[in-house]
């Protein structure tokens, strides 16, 4: 598992409604609970893309919010 470096999460937000996101690192994702996304962070680099990002908790359906495909 890569680190991320904490001054990158310092100055990191949601790219859709600009709120502060929290660090999984278990996960490897950044959590904004605002949105109820899940940005993943692959080899260390945050990926802040909407289509990307997993979304969870009410009205939420399992898996990506994207097709996965890049």
């Amino acid at each position: 598992m890569n680190a991320i470096d904490h001054r990158l999460l310092d100055i990191l937000v949601c790219p859709v409604c600009k709120g502060p996101l929290r660090h999984e690192r278990q996960a490897e994702e950044l959590i904004c609970k605002a949105d109820s996304l899940a940005f993943p962070i692959r080899d260390g680099i945050p990926v802040m893309l909407e289509g990307e990002a997993r979304r969870f908790g009410q009205g939420a359906t399992e898996g990506q919010a994207g097709d996965g495909t890049a």
